[in-house]
This record gives C-alpha cells, structure tokens and sequence, in this order.
C-alpha cells in the first residue's frame, strides 16, 4: 500500500482511538454541549426582553435578542470544545501514550489527525444542539440553502483554526491541569465581542478591542449569512483571520510534536 493509504488508514484508528474516548467519558463531552445550551438559555429568558429592546427595531423582546445572540453562542461551543481537544491531548503526551507510538510503524501525523477530527466532530454535534435549542425558542434564520452552505463552511473553517491552536496549547502544556486553563481566554471572545450586545454600545477602549479581535467578524458574517444583516467585509476578514489561526496552530502543533522528547 501506499504512504497516503497507510496514513489513512493509521489516522482513521486514532479516530476511531478518541470518539472511544469520548464515550467512555461522557463527562466533558455533555458539559462542553450542555453548557452552551445552558448560557442561550440563561441570556434569552433571563436577559433577553431588556437586552432585546435595546437592539432597536420595530421588533425587540426575547424574540430578536434570540436571533441575535445564536451566533454568538454557536461561537462560544466552538471555543468550548478547544478545552477538551487540549485536555486530550496533554493526557497522550504526559500518560507516555505518544512515547509508545513514536516506535510503532504508523504515521506520526495520525496521532494529531486522530485529535483534530474527533474535535471536529464533538464541534458539529454541540453546534447542531445549539441551533435545535435556538429553534425551539425562538430563532428564526432567514438564509438560503447557498447562504446555510456558506455559514457552514465558515464554523468548519473556524473549528479547524481553533482545534489546531488548541492541539497546540495541549503539546504546549506540562500538566493535563494546565491544558484545561490554557483555551479558557477563548471562551471570553464572544462577550468580548459582538455576540451578546452590539459593540458600540461598549466604552472607547473595550469597543476597539472588540471590533479588531478574531471572534467578532466570525460572527457578524455568521449572523449576515443566517439573518440577512449587512455582512460588508466581515466575511473576507473573518476567513483571513481562520485561515491566519489555522496555519499558526498547525505549524506550532507540528514543531512540538516533532521536536526531541528528550528536552
């Protein structure tokens, strides 16, 4: 068989190797999709009437602070599940699992592959548990088939960016404790942002940071594509900064899984 057969073939055992993990540990798994869930609905029946009327329109109430805060949230699941893949993998590096994969005949990029699409697939289970809670309160996105292929594409491009990083921040880390801490500032972006209140309504200094930070382009062209707001050029900054992240955390990632074990 070839390089690239075997390659798929190891990488689709360490796959198979973490989506086992991730049943046998249901724990983090239901706390990274429930815990979005949790905050929707804290923000929608708790917050939303007010935060609602203040978006301005003819419409408000929890009604329009539903729509607009499900991007947002949908973000905040992405950034959650980066906690677990760091989590994972700190546990292969410092349990001396990878020690004992460094001498078997697989290919060395299968252990990382392994990580990176079980993340993926975590990612598109909790988001399509977001967005079912969001349907059933309340969200009611306008988009088109070609409009719904699009945000797609985008969250797949954002969970690539963030997993690789997060795969990272796990090789990066001395203790699985650290690796849990390590992603928790991505969990903030979103309030940092655009996602649970417009950003001039912030201060002069926290609304700069809000408006230049990666998150909130991601979701201004999330809530274009699925509301039919003016996107302008959030969608070109929003791929650059994913592609920008992605090829940040993949070749980092790559260094610290090839360098000695030994340092």
């Amino acid at each position: 068989m070839s390089t690239l057969v075997l390659s798929a073939r190891d990488s689709a055992t360490m796959l198979r190797r973490s989506l086992r993990h991730m049943l046998r540990y249901p724990s983090m798994t239901l706390m990274i999709a429930g815990i979005p869930v949790v905050f929707l609905l804290i923000f929608v029946y708790v917050f939303g009437g007010t935060l609602g009327d203040g978006l301005g329109g003819a419409a408000g109430g929890r009604h329009a602070y539903v729509n607009y805060v499900t991007p947002g949230i949908i973000l905040m699941t992405i950034a959650g599940a980066a906690t677990a893949t760091a989590v994972s993998v700190a546990m292969d590096m410092t349990e001396g699992i990878v020690a004992r994969f460094r001498t078997m005949a697989i290919s060395r990029a299968s252990v990382l592959t392994g990580h990176v699409v079980g993340s993926v697939i975590l990612n598109l289970f909790s988001m399509a548990l977001v967005v079912a809670v969001a349907l059933a309160i309340g969200f009611r996105p306008t988009a088109t088939p070609l409009e719904w292929l699009a945000a797609a594409g985008l969250l797949t491009l954002l969970v690539l960016a963030l997993t690789w990083l997060s795969v990272g921040l796990g090789l990066f880390s001395k203790t699985v404790e650290s690796a849990s801490n390590a992603p928790m500032p991505l969990m903030l972006l979103p309030f940092l942002g655009s996602g649970f209140v417009p950003t001039d309504s912030m201060p002069a200094g926290l609304r700069w940071f809000a408006e230049y930070q990666p998150f909130t382009p991601v979701i201004n062209a999330l809530r274009g594509l699925l509301l039919g707001s003016p996107i302008g050029n959030d969608g070109i900054v929003a791929v650059a900064w994913c592609v920008g992240i992605a090829l940040v955390g993949y070749l980092w990632s790559k260094k610290l899984f090839n360098r000695d074990p030994s340092r």
